[in-house]
């Protein structure tokens, strides 16, 4: 009899718990365009801007562990309180940052709020996985985070429409309101200091309104979950921290894997963030841009959708490498092709990545048992990888101001691109050598 992919008891907790999913893809998707709007209305290069997502996947980095420990003391539910907590604080913190107009302050205001993703990542999918047969694990989780584009693609229509179409720093307002060839730089100290002031509420604005979104939701974790849902016999146990690091260290798939997710993490906030220039460079404006990764982010859905689908027939481990095949050949397509064509070939890598950060999270941790808990931490820590590449892609495509034809017929932002292929390329061989057994007894 095969098991059961969801039990009725768990129905009300696996919808709020899920909902949790859509919460940290909106604060993902909605801060990957913030490097392109801080760059312009802060007069700051690429490089320093990506620092966002430094700021942003750092946090992830830095409460991982602290998160897990917590959690093994208390509960799954308390844990996701906390998150819920940490995250508003952080982003009622961009009032203060706005109001001061620093751009450390608001990268500090990222820092904080994703202390509160860090929890509730470091919760949510260890309990989304518990709430059930181990066998269905993996299919659960991969369900769940079905539901984390939807949060995405929310970000990324707000900060379409809201944030990167209101901008008044933008090289094209600049135009039409001072004059055909006017950019932001050019204009005197107190008109750009209106227009900053403008541009950083607009910015601020989201996320206060979604600050105001997790308090509700605090409250209906508080009130609906019960505590004792999906803590398993394994939690129980609660083994000691040495004896579990020491256990994780030896299991080479999960090894593999955490690294594995460093790089997937990486490679997607690298497509995703700097999709826009990529656009641009091709002559889009910065709305027009954000677009496309509405039209990325909306793949992202779909495949996560089908390729869960696909699980219940093609083993988890060959469906990440064929995924990982399919997101190369587009990549490269992404360097080597110039033009609306290699843009096209950005978008549909979006596809491929669609099962990945949950397949490699459950292949990670299908044979971790009572070291579920702080596997998952570093599971979540691995986002870190968030926040290592992207200031060094922003390097590369900087080359193409400071040293243009550097890498012969491609645009330094072209070949920036080599580095999510890097990264999809160790996936694919994680997914080939889980296929193959690379932790048989």
């Amino acid at each position: 009899m095969k098991s059961k992919l969801l039990e009725r008891r768990y129905l009300i907790t696996f919808i709020l718990v899920t909902s949790l999913f859509a919460l940290w893809g909106f604060a993902n998707d909605i801060t990957n365009p913030m490097v392109a709007a801080f760059k312009t209305s802060m007069e700051i290069s690429n490089f320093e801007a990506a620092f966002v997502q430094f700021a942003f996947y750092g946090g992830y980095a830095t409460m991982a562990i602290p998160a897990a420990l917590f959690i093994k003391k208390y509960s799954y539910k308390v844990g996701i309180l906390i998150g819920l907590g940490l995250y508003a604080v952080g982003a009622f913190l961009f009032i203060p940052a706005a109001s001061f107009q620093n751009f450390t302050f608001f990268c500090f205001s990222l820092y904080i709020l994703t202390f509160g993703l860090a929890f509730l990542e470091t919760t949510a999918n260890p309990f989304i996985m518990s709430l059930g047969s181990a066998d269905t694990a993996t299919r659960r989780l991969n369900l769940a985070q079905a539901f984390n584009p939807v949060g995405s693609l929310t970000g990324m229509f707000i900060a379409s429409q809201v944030v990167l179409a209101n901008l008044q720093s933008n090289d094209e307002a600049v135009g039409a309101a001072y004059g055909a060839g006017k950019v932001f730089s050019d204009l005197d100290t107190a008109t750009k200091a209106a227009i900053r002031t403008h541009d950083l509420d607009t910015i601020r604005n989201p996320y206060v309104a979604i600050g105001l979104v997790v308090v509700l939701m605090f409250g209906l974790i508080a009130f609906f979950v019960n505590k004792k849902d999906g803590k398993s016999e394994d939690v129980k146990e609660e083994p000691k921290v040495k004896d579990s690091l020491s256990r994780l260290i030896k299991n080479k798939v999960f090894r593999e894997g955490v690294l594995s997710q460093v790089f997937y993490v990486a490679a997607q906030i690298m497509c995703w963030t700097f999709i826009i220039q990529y656009a641009t460079r091709l002559g889009f404006t910065k709305q027009e841009a954000q677009w496309f990764n509405i039209g990325a982010m909306s793949l992202n859905l779909c495949g996560r959708f089908i390729g869960t689908a696909l699980m219940k027939y093609v083993n988890s481990h060959k469906l990440l490498m064929l995924f990982g095949i399919g997101a190369c050949f587009t990549v490269a397509g992404t360097i080597l092709i110039d033009g609306p064509v290699g843009l096209y070939c950005l978008v549909a890598t979006s596809a491929f990545m669609s099962i990945m950060f949950p397949t490699i999270y459950g292949i990670a941790l299908e044979d971790v048992r009572q070291d579920t808990t702080l596997g998952a931490a570093f599971l979540v820590m691995a986002i870190v990888g968030g926040a290592i590449m992207p200031p060094l892609q922003g390097a590369l495509i900087d080359l193409d101001n400071s040293h243009p034809g550097m890498f012969g017929f491609l645009s330094a932002t072209n070949f920036s691109f080599i580095l999510p292929f890097l990264c999809f390329v160790m996936i694919t061989i994680y997914g080939y050598r889980c296929m193959k057994g690379i932790n048989k007894k």
